[in-house]
């Protein structure tokens, strides 16, 4: 612990303006207990409560090192007592009625009076679990806001305190002892780090899409310093002390095998807690670190549920609520309601036409009706095939910056309906001419019959500024298919973690390449649940970009350190092939 101490980075923490308005009308520090009543407004943007709401604002909580933080209990009036679902993270307690909270359901096309305000953003709302008799509790975490201490980015930190806060709800008076977790992105995260630290009174948990390994799916995707998203998040950071600056450590520790990363992943083996588990194909965050946490933990009640939107229409969606309701009334009341009996996977099926299919139950992930079949790369014709191709044809495209058009696609055409359900993976012959690394993006996508691109917005608002905003950016608004990156000379796989259908990286040493050295790598895909219609392409686009852009509107996008030429070799001693993930008819 001391040596992670010695790795950490820390920065002054923002100035958290405390006038009721830039954190939430709720945001000023004004302890005490009041009784929302029935029909309650916080503000006319918002739903009425449909409930008596006791309110305890900023009540401090003391952890086990002495630093006190403030958390904002919500929960029904004149019950017994209740469970409490905690929404833990940096984002501020009363961050619903924030600005930039309702103005990005704005853009999105998503209703703000569907919430009451109440909710912390990304969080479960109170103005529905106070009514089906539960409690909710927003903290604000470790340093932030009016919380003592310095801010902790991620990792065991996060998951000690929120164990504290755990056990401290469930001792008090209104509290049935029993304490769950909700929330999406980084209320998801948090949660598989709490979990490992094994609080007793942790009942239940419900991860909505977060990533689980800081340094894969945020900081350095495939090896790559892609640090802006990262920048984006500090700005959350606003308090009274220091802040952790993972930007920086980022670039002072690029490799993984250090105590500084290995904090800020998921300890899945000491994750046993019941888990209900939400997941997409389509998330360029979160997508790898759930399916990555879903498959490594190891409680043995879990179930997981895979949609075809974006998290956030997801999560409130009512359908969606209600569902999450029986899994918590059946591990936080110990109600017998049938969850027991819900599929323990729930998958979607795209087909980016309309037709999309929900709720497709299987007993694990991929179904256990699907083969993984290769589809080897035809430099000659430019297509994908059954057989390897006996022949060798390299296949070069110009990696300079600006250079067009910077990559090379491969297609097949399916004769009959071909469904793909799992995880795709590109397994590659490469070269550099007039380089020694390759940073190298790979794009699984869906032609129409007559060879147009199909994708499919993910968020309500399907308008002009959201045709701008995901056009080359705003990945996790705008779904276009399976994508996968790798650094050439990251390529070192993890031969524990590694399996033929998801090969691990290790990210611990640099291997550059050699003049005229051709190299073996594996890139690890997204996971997928996509049909192809009879006379419908796959095309495979290996590309010297990210042709998806950046992940949200007004991030920079990253810039590959690319230059020269790639040169994918195929067929005769270099097969390289696409494995894709095929449901049996």
């Amino acid at each position: 612990m001391d040596n992670l101490k010695n790795m950490q980075v820390f920065e002054p923490a923002f100035h958290y303006n405390d006038d009721g308005k830039e954190h939430g009308l709720l945001s000023k520090f004004d302890p005490g207990t009041q009784t929302l009543p029935k029909g309650f407004q916080v503000d006319p943007r918002f739903r009425p409560l449909p409930v008596d709401i006791v309110f305890e604002k900023d009540v401090a909580v003391t952890l086990r090192d002495g630093v006190k933080i403030y958390v904002d209990v919500f929960r029904p009036a004149n019950t017994g007592k209740v469970p409490v679902i905690i929404a833990w993270s940096p984002y501020g307690k009363s961050g619903g009625t924030a600005p930039r909270t309702t103005g990005l359901f704005d853009m999105l096309g998503l209703d703000n009076a569907m919430l009451s305000g109440l909710a912390k953003f990304e969080g479960p709302d109170p103005a529905y679990w106070c009514a089906q008799g539960y409690a909710v509790c927003n903290p604000d975490a470790r340093g932030v806001a009016h919380s003592d201490g310095d801010i902790a980015l991620f990792g065991r930190q996060e998951g000690q305190d929120c164990h504290d806060l755990i056990e401290w709800l469930a001792v008090q008076d209104w509290c049935n002892s029993k304490v769950g977790m909700t929330g999406t992105s980084y209320l998801a995260i948090s949660q598989w780090f709490t979990a490992a630290e094994q609080p007793p009174h942790l009942a239940a948990i419900n991860p909505w899409e977060g990533l689980s390994d800081v340094y894969r799916d945020l900081l350095m995707r495939g090896g790559m310093p892609d640090l802006h998203f990262a920048k984006r998040l500090q700005v959350n950071h606003v308090g009274k002390g220091q802040r952790e600056e993972i930007v920086a450590e980022a670039l002072r520790y690029p490799l993984a095998n250090n105590e500084l990363w290995e904090d800020k992943t998921a300890q899945f083996d000491k994750i046993m807690v019941p888990a209900y588990v939400v997941a997409s194909y389509s998330n360029t965050l979160h997508t790898a670190g759930t399916f990555r946490a879903w498959r490594r933990m190891a409680s043995k009640e879990k179930w997981l549920r895979i949609h075809n939107t974006q998290e956030w229409p997801d999560y409130y969606e009512e359908t969606n609520t209600e569902d999450l309701r029986r899994f918590f009334d059946h591990y936080l009341k110990g109600e017998d309601n049938g969850w027991a009996e819900t599929p323990r996977v729930r998958y979607a099926i795209h087909d980016f036409e309309g037709g999309d299919l929900i709720n497709q139950p299987a007993g694990e992930f991929p179904p256990e009706d699907v083969t993984y079949i290769k589809y080897y790369l035809n430099g000659r014709s430019r297509t994908l095939t059954g057989e390897a191709p006996s022949q060798e044809v390299a296949v070069m495209y110009n990696a300079d910056p600006g250079a067009e058009p910077g990559l090379a696609s491969f297609t097949i055409r399916f004769d009959k309906e071909t469904v793909m359900v799992g995880y795709p993976k590109a397994h590659l012959w490469v070269e550099a001419k007039s380089a020694d690394d390759m940073d190298l993006f790979v794009l699984v996508q869906k032609l129409d019959t007559h060879g147009n691109h199909l994708q499919q917005f993910i968020v309500p608002n399907q308008g002009a500024l959201m045709q701008d905003l995901t056009e080359r950016g705003g990945s996790v608004l705008r779904y276009k298919g399976s994508n996968g990156r790798l650094r050439v000379s990251a390529r070192h796989l993890d031969k524990e973690l590694s399996t033929d259908a998801v090969p691990a990286h290790s990210f611990d040493r640099v291997e550059k390449l050699q003049p005229g050295e051709i190299a073996k790598i594996e890139i690890d895909l997204f996971p997928i649940g996509l049909v192809f219609y009879p006379g419908e392409q796959l095309r495979l686009v290996v590309s010297s970009k990210n042709e998806l852009g950046a992940i949200m509107p007004g991030t920079p996008g990253y810039v590959p350190e690319n230059k020269g030429q790639h040169i994918i070799h195929t067929g005769g001693p270099y097969p390289s092939y696409l494995q894709l993930p095929i449901k049996s008819a």
